[in-house]
This record gives structure tokens, C-alpha cells and sequence, in this order.
């Protein structure tokens, strides 16, 4: 690699480095104003008036992060394998939207997509270490997928026969209730707690059994989470066992997880 080459690479691939660091923050700031002021042009009133100010911003933005693709594909010692890797199609693809907007209306909507490059603040400030309780929580949910499919379909049957028993209660007095997927809809929306409010059961029967939904999705709510917890619970204890170290002198079980020497005596673990 040429010194122009090593250069770019610490700046642009740098994290340690001061002037990786600066470039990542500069880089970072420059995503979210970008994105932001997509956001803004989507408000009709905020375009009328500042639609042209917008539109040289959005460029200016679009030929800087170009710029920045190309710098990076230039430094990159494996080049084919950063344009292929996660962060290099992410890369690129941020910057097409406003390229595509000379031949398609509308296309310069994507730009949002720059949001996804904000997930290198997690190189940028060593946030990787939180990673490891994402696993934990990762491991969790899949642990916890069969007890919850159970538990999806239990409250499926309860709202398909709720919802058929309303349309049979309410459908002769009340046009809300007009068949029974749409009194199904009703049900879910209630057993959830959402209350969207626009179908309301008028009969006195009606009335109770939507009563007896409501207390029911408050029990109901409860459960998959209380599923999850346990999983996790459970995660994080076997991951405990598997990461206890025994101090083969004093037999100290307490370190630190990057410990290389026991706090107790010394002892190299």
C-alpha cells in the first residue's frame, strides 16, 4: 500500500487514531443533517419556501459521501471485500437514491437509508461490548419462540370465537359489526388494549362480553413477556457458568471478565 494509500486509511478506517475519530464524528453529524433535511422536505410548507435551498443541500451531501465511497474503495487493502462487506453496500446504496432521482420522481425519499450508516457509532465510541448482552437478549427470544407460538395461537382461537360470538350478539343491531372478519378486527383491538374506538358493541350482551375481552388482555399482556424474562433469566445464568474461571491456587472464583491474574492472590488464571 502507497503512503497516499495508508494515510487515507488511517483517516477514513481509523478509530483510534485522532484524525480517524474526527472524521467519523464530522462523518456521523454530516448523515444526520442529511437525513433531516430530507425529512423536512417531505413538509409541504417547509418545500414551498426553502425547496431549491433543499435540493443544493441534498446534493452537496450526496457528492460528499461520493467522494467518501470512493476514498474509501481507493484505501482500502482488500478492496472487493468492502465493497461486498455489510458497511459498503450500506455505503452505496445511500448514496444511489439521489442519482436515481434524475430518472425517477420521487426516488430522492430513499435518502433515509442514510440512517443505516449511523451504525458505525458503534465502532466509533467501542460500544461492540454491548453486543454481548444484544446475545444474551438474542438468545432469549429464540429460546422463547415455541412457548410464544403456543401462546399466539391460543389468543388467535380466543379472538376468532370472540369475534364470531360479537357478530352473532351485535350484528342484527348494530352495522358496525357488518361480518366477522371485520368483528374479529374488533376483537384483536380490544384484546390488545388499543381502543381505536371505531367499532363499539351497543347491545347490553355486547357490552359485557367486550368487558370481559378488556380484562382479559390485561391478564394477556403480561404473558410473553413474563416468557421472555425467564429465557433471559435463564441465558444469562448459563453464560455466568460458562465464563467462571477457578483460580487454580486459591480456588477464587470472583474475577473480572478481562481479569488475566486472580484478584485474590495473583495467580495467573
Amino acid at each position: 500500500m502507497s503512503s497516499f494509500r495508508k494515510k487515507i486509511f488511517h483517516v477514513i478506517f481509523g478509530v483510534n487514531t485522532p484524525g480517524g475519530k474526527a472524521f467519523d464524528i464530522v462523518l456521523l453529524w454530516a448523515i444526520v443533517i442529511s437525513v433531516l433535511l430530507v425529512m423536512l422536505e417531505s413538509v409541504p410548507s417547509i418545500h414551498d419556501r426553502w425547496g431549491k435551498e433543499l435540493v443544493i443541500a441534498e446534493w452537496f451531501f450526496t457528492i460528499l459521501f461520493s467522494i467518501e465511497y470512493l476514498l474509501r474503495i481507493i484505501s482500502a487493502p482488500v478492496r472487493f471485500r468492502y465493497i461486498f462487506s455489510f458497511y459498503g453496500m450500506v455505503d452505496l446504496v445511500s448514496i444511489i437514491p439521489t442519482y436515481l432521482s434524475l430518472f425517477i420522481v420521487g426516488a430522492h425519499g430513499l435518502m433515509v437509508i442514510r440512517m443505516l450508516r449511523l451504525l458505525r457509532i458503534f465502532r466509533i465510541f467501542k460500544l461492540v461490548r454491548f453486543l454481548k448482552a444484544a446475545n444474551t437478549l438474542s438468545a432469549a427470544l429464540r429460546a422463547s419462540r415455541p412457548k410464544i407460538m403456543v401462546f399466539l395461537m391460543g389468543v388467535m382461537g380466543v379472538v376468532i370465537i370472540m369475534g364470531t360470538i360479537m357478530y352473532l350478539v351485535e350484528s342484527e343491531y348494530n352495522t358496525d359489526f357488518t361480518s366477522i372478519p371485520r368483528s374479529i378486527y374488533w376483537a384483536i383491538v380490544t384484546l390488545t388494549t388499543v381502543g381505536y374506538g371505531n367499532i363499539a358493541p351497543q347491545t347490553v350482551l355486547g357490552q359485557i362480553i367486550a368487558s370481559m375481552i378488556m380484562l382479559t388482555g390485561y391478564a394477556i399482556i403480561a404473558v410473553p413477556t413474563g416468557i421472555v424474562t425467564a429465557e433471559a433469566i435463564k441465558a444469562q445464568e448459563n453464560e455466568h457458568k460458562s465464563n467462571i474461571r477457578v483460580c487454580s491456587k486459591c480456588k477464587n472464583e470472583v474475577h473480572d471478565v478481562d481479569a488475566y491474574y486472580c484478584k485474590k492472590c495473583g495467580n495467573e488464571l
